[in-house]
């Protein structure tokens, strides 16, 4: 999921969904220290599914194409928004589930005319590495970071259905991919239940707010500029196998609020 952000600095910022959130922050390093790993309560699988992503009127922008495969002890999601006016989204994220998740590694690329600011950036988990890949010819830029073991990048949907129902607050780590990298913290509160209606049936979802918490100088001056980010909101569908049912959110710095649901499929008629 992705659930973009801009700091108060000049250059401008992102982060990364499904689907990015992108901060310019600072945290402390006990924040770091503090960081508790997310255990598995349901574990994933092999997956297929549609999304479809569209403007708060209801105009559809972009249709979606998640995959999820299992190789060995690693799962390997994908996840791809083709927008109608060729722009394209697409995060694929490999991790781990042995007792708790954990993040190996994520690739994250948005270009087109729906992207302002296009962007490639690749977190490598296991060394710590960085990759901010150039789109208008300049260098590279390579960073080391202490990542936690709450890291949730490309996992924040997974993440969603596995916390605790009945914690009030549940922070997570997030690389934000600033031209500097840097760790920030998500802040996921539940909000309460709410209806929903599929082929006639009712069904409640829990929905989530996901606020990005900007530490520092620069979390205590953005609210007075303008640049606090907004929250984003999640529904998951709970019980024994909860699901992802809706998000509200941004997928760039600066960008429109739109909405990602999953889509059921339309046969064409036989003639």
């Amino acid at each position: 999921m992705r659930f973009p952000i801009n700091g108060v600095c000049v250059k401008r910022v992102r982060f990364w969904p499904l689907t990015g959130l992108l901060v310019s922050a600072v945290l402390h390093q006990s924040c770091v220290l503090q960081a508790q790993p997310v255990a598995v309560r349901h574990p994933e699988g092999t997956v297929h599914g549609f999304l479809v992503l569209r403007t708060m009127e209801g105009k559809t922008l972009a249709a979606g194409d998640l995959t999820q495969v299992v190789h060995g002890d690693r799962l390997v999601s994908k996840l791809v928004f083709q927008f109608k006016d060729g722009s394209v989204d697409e995060e694929t994220t490999v991790f781990s589930q042995r007792g708790n998740f954990r993040l190996l590694s994520d690739h994250h690329v948005q270009k087109g005319p729906s992207f302002p600011d296009p962007m490639d950036v690749s977190i490598d988990a296991s060394t710590g590495q960085v990759t901010v890949r150039s789109t208008n010819g300049d260098k590279d830029r390579i960073d080391h970071l202490d990542l936690p073991p709450d890291l949730a990048n490309g996992l924040i949907l997974t993440f969603l259905k596995n916390i605790r129902t009945d914690a009030a607050e549940t922070k997570l780590s997030y690389v934000a991919a600033t031209p500097k990298p840097r760790l920030v913290k998500l802040a996921i509160a539940p909000q309460g239940e709410e209806t929903f209606w599929a082929a006639g049936a009712r069904h409640s979802a829990t929905r989530y707010n996901v606020k990005v918490e900007i530490g520092g100088l620069a979390g205590a001056v953005a609210p007075l500029v303008g640049k606090q980010p907004k929250d984003t909101h999640v529904w998951i569908l709970g019980g024994k196998a909860p699901a992802f049912v809706r998000m509200e959110g941004q997928l760039y710095q600066g960008g429109p609020v739109w909405t990602i649901e999953m889509t059921n499929p339309v046969w064409q008629k036989s003639k």
